[in-house]
């Protein structure tokens, strides 16, 4: 039975992991305004992610906190948390967003670790609605469990932030994003030149988007070299730009779990990662799980490509176990293989 909150109950969510993560939380969000469709509804986030969600009708106000605040910034928030909340929800088994939950809200619900042991114990007490954390679950399933425990129908969307772009691009269009936060997730330039070799081949324009930041701008630009245009955009702006995009094709990142949610054909390159937990997901929902590895598959709006060696889904940081390692199931990933995958998503 869902908890009984006042009208216009304020209810928090906090999620404090980058910015693919926080996205990935806007299921449980959606689901919390279709019960509580006259609550406030907050995020507390990391500084950084808060663009990702500043622009979801759902949301009614994100707090960006910095991810190492200072003892004063910390005593700040707590003081602006206290007891604010009718409801507050932890989307993690960290000691960090359990204890804002705690802080902020008058009854709480979240996840607590599967594993039984003292910090399962205290944060079962902490959260009165607790949800084991299973491991093998995809996160946005995760999220829809808190649902779940909270009485209230789950709504499988992943939701976009609201936006426009300022200009209409060109009739016929892909959109690529090939920086990854972290090495070890990258595809070779050589793989990436033959896919806009290919979509150019195909009849569309390309489009290539990526942060904001100098040195990415430096490393698109060499990467394209007047093959694509280059595109740092606000993430509603992104958006926007990939909904109308014929097709969409990305590393495993955000931009790539953005583009699931759209709703535009989407082609997810993935290495290391489990998709069984961190695949893109798709319009719908996953009627069906993701598989640990294959060549193509496709689920809804969402064909995920890997080069399915022995190893694969290590859960690792590359073969070298650091960020900025080399991934051999990426670097042996073919263009014609990601070219197989884009035919059928524009079919």
């Amino acid at each position: 039975m869902p908890p009984t909150l006042p009208p216009r109950a304020r209810i928090l969510v906090v999620s404090l992991r980058r910015i693919g993560d926080v996205l990935l939380t806007t299921p449980l969000i959606r689901s919390l305004r279709r019960a509580w469709p006259d609550a406030r509804i907050e995020t507390l986030v990391f500084a950084g992610s808060e663009d990702i969600v500043s622009g979801n009708p759902d949301i009614d106000s994100v707090i960006a906190m910095p991810e190492r605040p200072s003892q004063l910034e910390t005593l700040r928030l707590l003081a602006h948390l206290w007891k604010r909340y009718d409801l507050a929800i932890s989307t993690q088994t960290g000691d960090r967003p359990t204890f804002y939950a705690f802080m902020a809200g008058r009854r709480r619900a979240g996840l607590i670790p599967a594993e039984a042991g003292l910090s399962r114990t205290l944060k079962r007490l902490a959260l009165q609605r607790g949800v084991p954390a299973d491991p093998k679950a995809h996160r946005v399933e995760l999220m829809l469990r808190i649902a779940d425990a909270l009485g209230i129908t789950r709504v499988p969307q992943t939701v976009a932030p609201a936006g426009d772009i300022a200009e209409a691009p060109v009739e016929r269009y892909a959109v690529i994003h090939a920086t990854p936060m972290f090495q070890y997730k990258q595809w070779t330039q050589s793989g990436w030149r033959a896919l806009a070799h290919g979509l150019n081949a195909r009849g569309l324009a390309v489009i290539a988007v990526g942060g904001p930041g100098a040195e990415e701008r430096r490393f698109l630009d060499a990467l394209w070299r007047d093959m694509a245009t280059v595109r740092q955009l606000p993430w509603a702006q992104t958006a926007a730009l990939i909904a109308k995009a014929r097709v969409y094709v990305g590393a495993d990142t955000a931009a790539t779990h953005l583009a699931a949610a759209t709703g535009c054909p989407t082609v997810a390159l993935y290495g290391p990662t489990d998709p069984r937990i961190w695949g893109p997901w798709p319009v719908g929902g996953l009627a069906e799980p993701w598989q640990a590895s294959d060549r193509i598959q496709n689920r809804g709006n969402v064909w995920l490509v890997q080069n399915p060696l022995p190893c694969l889904p290590c859960t690792l940081e590359g073969c070298e176990r650091h960020i900025d390692s080399r991934s051999i199931c990426l670097e042996e990933l073919s263009a014609e293989q990601v070219l197989r995958a884009v035919d059928q998503a524009l079919a």
